[in-house]
C-alpha cells in the first residue's frame, strides 16, 4: 500500500490499527507519521453512532482498546474535519470485487465514507482469504475503490461488477 501513487501523494490520511484477523497496518501508519503525513484515526462516538477523526502523533502513546476492544485514539487527540482526508483505509471482515465489504455490523464507515471529499481514494488492505464471490450490500453501504492483498490489487471502480442485491442506479457518493 505505501508504493501506491495515490498513497505517497496523500497529505492527510485515514488509517485504522489492526483488529481481530485483520492485516497488520502499523508499519503503514508509521511509514506515513516518517513521511510527515498527517495521520488521522477514528473514534467512535456511540451517543451520536458516528467517527470522530483523531490526528495521531504517537501511536505507542495516543492509541489504546476502545469501542468492542478496537484500537482508538485517546481523547487529547486533536479532531480532524471529513474534508481534510485525501486518502483512507478502509477496515472490513470481507469482501468482493464489485468494491463491497461487510464491516463489523454498525455502519460507522457507510456513515463516514460519504462525508469524505470524493477524490480520496478508499482502499481496503486485506488477506486474499477476505475476497468472496459476493458481499451482501444494500444501496446505502458504502464501496471501496480498490483492494490490495499479499497478492493482487483489485481496481474496483474498473471491475465492471456489480452486485446483485445492488440496484444498478447506485452512484459513488458525492460531496
Amino acid at each position: 500500500l505505501a508504493g501506491r501513487a495515490d498513497f505517497a501523494a496523500a497529505r492527510t490520511v485515514l488509517l485504522t490499527l489492526p483488529f481481530g484477523s485483520e492485516w497488520d497496518s502499523l508499519p503503514l501508519l508509521l511509514m506515513a507519521l516518517e513521511r510527515g503525513k498527517t495521520v488521522v484515526m477514528p473514534r467512535v462516538d456511540t451517543a451520536t453512532r458516528t467517527l470522530e477523526l483523531c490526528r495521531l502523533t504517537e501511536p505507542g502513546r495516543d492509541v489504546l482498546p476502545g469501542y468492542r476492544g478496537i484500537p482508538e485514539p485517546l481523547s487529547h487527540c486533536a479532531l480532524i474535519t471529513a474534508d481534510a482526508i485525501d486518502w483512507v483505509l478502509v477496515p472490513g471482515v470481507a469482501f468482493d470485487a464489485a468494491g463491497c465489504r461487510l464491516g463489523y455490523g454498525g455502519g460507522y464507515y457507510d456513515r463516514l465514507l460519504p462525508l469524505l471529499p470524493v477524490a480520496a481514494p478508499r482502499i481496503a488492505g486485506a488477506f486474499e482469504v477476505q475476497l468472496i464471490g459476493a458481499v451482501p450490500a444494500a444501496t446505502h453501504d458504502s464501496r471501496v475503490d480498490c483492494i490490495v492483498t499479499e497478492q493482487r490489487t483489485l481496481d474496483c471502480r474498473r471491475s465492471g461488477e456489480v452486485h446483485p442485491r445492488v440496484r444498478r442506479w447506485w452512484r459513488w457518493p458525492r460531496r
